[in-house]
């Protein structure tokens, strides 16, 4: 049988690690991150639908969508987030439902979800893992190794769901506060646990 998992976490908390993690295990990922960046590269209608709603300033010189100049408008203002959101969502789920059925008979499929909380998607699943990080570590982490200001951090954090709302959701946690041979250890045994489920 396969075993559908959600994957979250708030940002630095550590999940693309653990996604990695998994994959090394032998799950399939499928990336939403990365898969929202593909519906937006030059010539897709995503990235055309962005440009009307938004103009043409959010272009790099080589045509490229501008993420930082479009981070920066839409975490300023929460009615443009829901435009961007509104185009790019739809596109990712369309597009994950592709390679889960591409996938075929597969133990564990991994859905690699930023916003699965905000997004109301936990009910897709047979078990959502939550990386569980203090929010007081996330903005240390951000400040140290994304160059951010405290500020910049906060407020990015506080465009996310809250960790309460994370964790209502979570079959399984992982707390991401150690080392990275304790983070190793814990996906092991929640792989393991989902692995058990299949």
């Amino acid at each position: 049988m396969t075993l559908r998992v959600g994957l979250t976490g708030g940002i630095a908390s550590g999940k693309s690690t653990v996604s990695r993690m998994l994959a090394d295990l032998g799950a399939v990922i499928i990336d939403s991150d990365l898969i929202a960046r593909e519906v937006v590269e030059p010539g897709t209608d995503g990235l055309e639908e962005v440009v009307a709603a938004f103009g043409e300033e959010i272009l790099t010189e080589d045509g490229a969508l501008d993420r930082p100049r479009v981070g920066a408008i839409v975490f300023a203002d929460p009615e443009k987030r829901k435009v961007l959101e509104g185009i790019i969502h739809p596109r990712v789920f369309m597009r994950a439902i592709e390679i889960d059925e591409a996938a075929g008979e597969h133990a564990v499929i991994v859905n690699d979800i930023p916003l699965l909380a905000e997004t109301n998607q936990a009910d897709r699943f047979d078990a959502v893992v939550v990386v569980d990080v203090p929010t007081e570590l996330q903005v240390e982490r951000m400040v140290r190794d994304r160059g951010m200001s405290v500020e910049e951090a906060e407020s990015r954090i506080g465009a996310q769901a809250t960790r309460e709302q994370r964790l209502a959701i979570a079959t399984y946690v992982i707390e991401n506060t150690g080392t990275l041979e304790d983070l190793k250890q814990s996906v092991a045994d929640v792989y393991a646990a989902l692995l058990a489920r299949a």
